[in-house]
């Protein structure tokens, strides 16, 4: 190459830059200031060729060993080939071009295929573009160029696509997370503490493996999240405290009732104790619940009070019935007598007979509990029965009803006397409309007289 045609001078190439299955040594020489100093490359191949295009059609060594690029802008020296054949020089500077070639085409076929990510064929294309700044190879510089830029144009649909994906991710995230949030607050005032609380730890896990977010967002999400559990939290504890408040009060309330059913254990005032135990046992009822621990603890000494009371006088009473059996036996002749009475004919000798049978009755005493209503119901009914019989003799002997009966029996032949004489009048002048009415008052006032006369018969019976 002549001294007009000046080209830049490459920059000083490493030994590791330049080898590839190749045992290379480099070295510089000095020239004249007016002349470019090459990088002198002394290297040979090891191991069998590598099918590939020519680089001489992309390039020229000279007689001096100069190699040089052919690029659309002119020739551009790559280096100086000093060591071997031209022909190996050529190889040499031809399997440079093809290992990035090589490089960029699978960057570019494992990012199309999403084997790859868009990080590692930046990589791969950032290694080529510097390969291309200061080239140290033979071939279609041109072809390299625009397979860079295709790459380059994948790198950036990949950047988007995976910042979609990341935008994607990070709204499923926040999804995720309002669900959690929203079914928080729905739970904050909930009174079901335990089943809440442990969904509340549930969403807590839930949170705590949800995908991150934005950090401002997910903070804010968190103080949401963190205010329901707060607000459940402060509540449940505010009703356990009060709750234990509540029972110890009860457990104390019931305390004082056990005493005072255990002072009355050992009366012997059957009626009146009876009555003030049920009064403790209402008041017990009102008291609140004292806990599960101490619930059944209290109730069991309450009822023992109780038991021991009543079981005394129980067998109090079953001494009683012992002695009452001959009263029972007594009083079963008495009701005999007296159902003897029914029905009722004579009711003043029935009165007479009935009230010496409960003089004696009452003077014979008690009878046994479980007999007593049997026995005095059977007495009652022969009671009521002579009482009615009594009030219906007043009745029939009341002068004054008596009069009232004659007086409607009188009333009633008065009004049907004068339908007779209007249903004369009617048909006289052959009006079948008052006919027909004179007719059903005098059907309706039969039916009362006869009634009324009927009532008025029972008085002369």
């Amino acid at each position: 190459m002549d001294n007009d045609d000046k080209v830049d001078q490459p920059e000083v190439i490493s030994v590791a830059d330049l080898t590839d299955g190749l045992t290379v040594t480099a070295r510089t020489e000095t020239v004249a200031p007016s002349t470019p100093t090459p990088t002198r490359i002394v290297a040979h191949r090891a191991g069998p060729a590598r099918t590939r295009n020519n680089p001489k059609s992309f390039g020229h060594i000279d007689a001096d060993g100069n190699a040089f690029l052919h690029t659309p802008e002119g020739q551009r020296p790559i280096g100086q080939w000093v060591a071997g054949t031209v022909d190996q020089g050529y190889e040499f500077f031809g399997v440079k071009y093809e290992d990035l070639a090589v490089e960029i085409d699978l960057a570019t076929k494992r990012l199309a295929d999403g084997k790859g990510t868009a990080e590692q064929a930046a990589t791969a294309l950032t290694h080529v573009r510097q390969a291309l700044e200061s080239p140290i190879f033979m071939g279609d510089i041109t072809a390299l160029i625009d397979m860079c830029t295709n790459l380059e144009t994948l790198i950036d649909r990949a950047r988007e696509q995976e910042l979609e994906r990341k935008r994607a991710v990070k709204n499923a995230a926040r999804e995720k997370r309002e669900l959690i949030i929203s079914e928080a607050e729905k739970l904050a005032d909930s009174t079901s503490w335990k089943s809440t609380g442990e969904r509340f730890a549930e969403l807590l896990d839930e949170w705590k493996s949800a995908p991150r977010v934005d950090r401002p967002f997910e903070q804010a999400m968190w103080r949401r999240f963190s205010t329901a559990r707060t607000t459940f939290d402060k509540a449940r504890r505010t009703h356990f405290a009060q709750r234990d408040s509540t029972r110890r009060e009860a457990v104390a309330e019931k305390e004082k009732l056990i005493a005072e059913a255990t002072a009355l254990a050992t009366s012997t005032d059957w009626a009146e104790t009876s009555r003030e135990l049920r009064r403790l046992m209402e008041r017990w009822k009102k008291t609140g619940n004292a806990g599960r621990k101490s619930e059944d603890a209290l109730w069991q000494r309450f009822r023992e009070a109780q038991d021991s009371f009543f079981k005394a006088r129980d067998a109090a009473n079953a001494r009683k019935d012992v002695e009452f059996q001959a009263n029972l036996a007594a009083k079963e002749e008495l009701v005999s007598e007296a159902e003897n009475l029914l029905p009722i004919g004579d009711i003043a000798k029935a009165k007479k007979s009935l009230r010496s049978i409960s003089e004696r009755w009452d003077a014979i005493g008690h009878v046994p509990r479980g007999d007593r209503d049997r026995i005095e119901s059977r007495l009652r009914k022969v009671e009521d029965a002579v009482r009615t019989g009594d009030q219906d003799t007043w009745r029939r002997s009341n002068p004054e009803t008596r009069a009232r009966a004659s007086d409607t029996a009188d009333k009633f032949r008065d009004a049907l006397s004068k339908a007779q004489r209007d249903r004369a009048k009617a048909h006289e002048s052959n009006d079948q409309t008052k006919v027909a009415e004179a007719d059903a008052r005098i059907a309706s006032m039969e039916a009362l007289l006869a009634a009324a006369e009927g009532a008025l018969a029972e008085f002369s019976s």
